[in-house]
């Protein structure tokens, strides 16, 4: 099961979040986000170790300056949460950025939208909600396509990551199911710790 952990602050959670293996670390740029950081926040991502885990800028219809100028020489990959095409996705490719392309889905003919977004890397089917916390249906869950190219999000936690497991999903995302339950913004040690344990249980 790869994990991927959005809306994290670079002081608070990135060491926490490497040395326990997350493979992919989200940081929101957003500026309707509570989670949205600031960009001299970026300079801190610099000095960790990233080991095996890679940086994921996540935006909503990002500009070609931020880019250019933020994301290329600071980031693994970039999110893609808005309306971008298929054509957006590849000029933006083309800069030399790995793309995670989120796909909405409120139905099941939400779920073929994928098929328009071959050349990005990863696939992220979420639900409308956004970063509101809002369950994927367990009777789409099925319909997703499976592999390590498609992850899924919505109200994942220690508590559902099994039975998702069992149904066939081998990429999660997380974000506000791990935070405190009275801080939007601030991630939950404790939770991430214990999400983590989880799924290593899974693999064994």
């Amino acid at each position: 099961m790869k994990v991927k952990i959005c809306g994290l602050h670079p002081l608070r959670d990135v060491k926490l979040c490497v040395d326990l293996g997350v493979n992919y670390l989200g940081f929101v740029f957003y500026k309707k986000s509570p989670r949205n950081l600031n960009l001299s926040d970026i300079e801190i991502l610099k000095k960790y170790k990233k080991k095996n885990s890679f940086f994921v800028a996540v935006t909503v219809n990002p500009k070609d300056t931020f880019i250019e100028n933020v994301v290329l020489n600071n980031f693994d990959f970039i999110q893609l949460h808005g309306s971008e095409t298929e054509e957006r996705v590849a000029e933006i490719q083309a800069k030399g950025i790995r793309i995670i392309k989120t796909i909405k889905v409120k139905d099941e003919s939400d779920i073929k939208n994928h098929k328009r977004y071959k050349n990005a890397d990863i696939i992220l089917f979420d639900t409308p909600g956004m970063e509101k916390s809002i369950q994927f249906p367990k009777k789409l869950i099925s319909k997703i396509p499976k592999g390590e190219r498609f992850a899924l999000a919505g109200s994942i936690s220690q508590n559902n990551i099994e039975n998702i497991a069992d149904l066939g999903v081998s990429f999660c995302d997380l974000s506000s199911s791990l935070e405190l339950d009275k801080q939007i913004g601030y991630k939950d040690h404790k939770k991430i710790k214990k999400f983590m344990i989880k799924v290593n249980e899974l693999k064994n």
